[in-house]
């Protein structure tokens, strides 16, 4: 879609395709007024901007927006309005081993019991064994700094899938 075609969309249907590069709610109406946006780097800034005006509340309900990674079931099912660029993100997993696999359901577990959220991370352009060193990090770490880091890879994740729309 082109930036004409996206400034230019009913408000429902721009709801639709905010939605789908970022999950909370409260994200896509701080967006809603600031559209048209003069370029894709204006557009970008916003939803930068935007996204660090969201609270903690919104950044978890922007987390629930995405499959656990590895968890190429859930992709399928339960994400399929966001399957296609999820699964390019998350394309290191296509080849990972088991045993691979299964650590990183293993972390996914451990880090929703301590955090309370999933292990959001942007995953382009990362292996399985690169994501899961990141979990396994990311681990040690307390609420307070990871709830920011968290939210820093949604910030990625939301900016590269603008762009994916606007291509």
């Amino acid at each position: 879609m082109t930036l004409h075609e996206f400034n230019t969309l009913p408000r429902e249907s721009l709801i639709a395709e905010l939605s789908k590069c970022c999950g909370a709610r409260a994200w896509v109406q701080r967006m809603l007024p600031l559209i048209p946006a003069d370029n894709l780097v204006e557009l970008l800034e916003d939803a930068e901007s935007q996204w660090w005006l969201c609270n903690e509340e919104d950044w978890k309900e922007a987390f629930t927006h995405h499959p656990k990674i590895g968890d190429l079931d859930s992709l399928k099912k339960k994400f399929a309005n966001t399957a296609v660029w999820a699964s390019g993100e998350q394309s290191g997993v296509n080849t990972a081993k088991d045993e691979i696999l299964n650590a990183l359901a293993e972390g996914n577990r451990l880090y929703e019991e301590k955090f309370g959220y999933i292990f959001i991370v942007c995953a382009s352009g990362k292996s399985a064994e690169e994501m899961l060193g990141m979990l396994n990090e990311r681990l040690k770490n307390n609420p307070e700094d990871e709830i920011r880091i968290a939210a820093d890879e949604q910030n990625k994740i939301t900016l590269l899938r603008l762009e994916k729309l606007l291509q």
